[in-house]
């Protein structure tokens, strides 16, 4: 007997999560811009301050795998409290922070509460709409998970400008109090959830696996790949990744289940985001290298370059949802990423004397057609899942955003370097002139580079199937098919 177990959207609590996720996500990249700031204040190196965010990233990246079990052992309302009580407390450490250590572990705190709130929402997302309405709650999910951090280095910018580097977590703690005391009294009654014990071997390995994984790419982006600690991090961080999962593959209740990978439209889709995230990155970091260092351009009009782009993809994740709803994955993927691969060759064309308007203009329907494909992609690979597999889908998913993200800037940068110092072997004048033309080349080779990554996911593109989820059965476990779309 079927029975339809598909509740109301509980539209308080989607809210909520939401604006607490976009401030959290706000901070991924709210300090890019004052990392100089950071630097000078407190007296240390470059490579040092970049622990800024590689610490950021690296708690993310261990935390965000029990995500999926902490949704099963905790109810909505008492995760979010408690991941925003933590983001809280690291933005006012960090805020008041008087040497860089209290700083680092501001931020690390910080962490820690952001990682749990992307899984959570996105689980809320999926698990509070029917299969034809998803497309356009996932919009609102892109929204927060693209805009938020692509506005962060403009808005940065502007404050840095005119006040210290302090002030960029301080102006975020009244916002958190009134979202913190709008969840407490507003968010829906606790849940009653089952009484799982956390598998303390499985955390070990998967700290080691992903925090050394992201350490390593991390590191080889700034520092190069030879140094011992980016290989041993890295040698460390495939090995307990494969006893990870061979873990998990034996257990009854894994605390990442990934046998999600068993539905065709998720593995598509965890590739197909994977290598849009690697060539998102590439250009919120090759761009200002290219605009600060070679057309000197200061970093208040480098940010409103990427102004433009960053509300294209805030308004168009929305709609991209509902256009999802009405036309399926396939012709919006492949769309977009015509669009994308356009533009990313076109931006492996710079020259010194590319206008200001010209890269608006690249950036800004590059940005357009990316959208057309992170939800789309995203909210079908989600419709395949299983109810019970729902929470591991989208920790999986933040876990890849982190993963992907550390990986295409440090694979990027690393070819950057790699092509720019290979122009400048046997050159026996080193000016400024020839060191710039070298970079510029650098820069040049690694979007396109980016160009050959995104080509690829344009073919499998073209393997895309519309998932449906209509029949669910009496244990509440809903049977999910692919369809060809029209």
């Amino acid at each position: 007997m079927k029975q339809n177990i598909q509740q109301k959207p509980d539209y308080r609590l989607i809210f909520i999560l939401l604006s607490g996720a976009f401030v959290a996500l706000l901070s991924n990249t709210f300090l890019n811009v004052a990392l100089p700031s950071i630097k000078n204040d407190f007296d240390i190196t470059t490579s040092t301050v970049q622990w800024v965010s590689t610490a950021y990233m690296l708690v993310s990246g261990i935390v965000i795998p029990t995500t999926a079990f902490l949704m099963q052992r905790f109810s909505s309302k008492t995760l979010f409290l408690a991941a925003m009580l933590l983001f809280l407390t690291g933005t006012l450490v960090a805020g008041l922070s008087p040497e860089f250590y209290v700083l680092l572990i501001g931020r690390m705190i910080q962490a820690s509460g952001s990682a749990i709130l992307m899984p959570l929402l996105m689980t809320v997302m999926i698990t509070s709409f029917p299969p034809a309405r998803r497309g356009t709650a996932m919009g609102l999910f892109s929204l927060v998970m693209f805009f938020a951090p692509a506005i962060g280095p403009t808005l940065s910018g502007f404050i840095v400008q005119s006040y210290s580097w302090h002030m960029l977590f301080f102006m975020m703690v009244p916002v958190l109090l009134i979202v913190l005391t709008i969840g407490w009294f507003k968010l829906p009654k606790t849940e009653t959830k089952d009484a799982i014990k956390i598998n303390i071997p499985s955390v070990i390995l998967s700290t080691l696996g992903f925090g050394g994984i992201l350490y390593c790419f991390s590191s080889a982006g700034n520092g190069g790949w030879t140094r011992p600690d980016v290989i041993i991090t890295l040698v460390i961080g495939f090995i307990s990744i494969f006893l990870y999962v061979r873990k998990q593959t034996h257990m009854a209740q894994p605390m990442l289940d990934f046998s999600v990978y068993k539905f065709p439209m998720f593995t598509l889709s965890s590739i197909l985001i994977g290598t849009m995230n690697m060539a998102l990155f590439s250009g919120m970091i090759l761009m200002p290298i290219y605009l600060q260092d070679i057309q000197g351009i200061s970093p208040i009009d480098t940010g409103l370059l990427l102004l433009p782009g960053a509300l294209i993809m805030g308004f168009m994740s929305p709609a991209s949802g509902k256009l999802f709803d009405m036309f399926g994955p396939k012709r919006l993927a492949i769309t977009g990423l015509l669009l994308t691969v356009v533009t990313t060759y076109f931006f492996s064309r710079l020259t010194f004397d590319t206008s200001y308007g010209f890269l608006i203009m690249l950036y800004s329907i590059r940005a357009f057609g990316m959208t057309l494909v992170m939800t789309p992609v995203m909210t079908n690979g989600m419709n395949q899942l299983t109810p019970k597999l729902t929470p591991h889908g989208s920790s999986i998913n933040s876990m890849l955003n982190q993963v992907s993200g550390a990986i295409g800037t440090a694979l990027l940068i690393t070819v950057m370097q790699n092509r720019m110092n290979a122009k400048l072997q046997g050159v026996s004048s080193t000016d400024d002139a020839v060191i710039n033309q070298a970079m510029l080349d650098g820069i040049n080779f690694a979007f396109l580079i980016a160009t050959l990554m995104l080509l690829v996911a344009l073919g499998l593109s073209f393997m895309l199937k519309r998932v449906t989820t209509d029949e669910i059965l009496e244990d509440g476990i809903t049977k999910a098919r692919p369809i060809e779309e029209d």
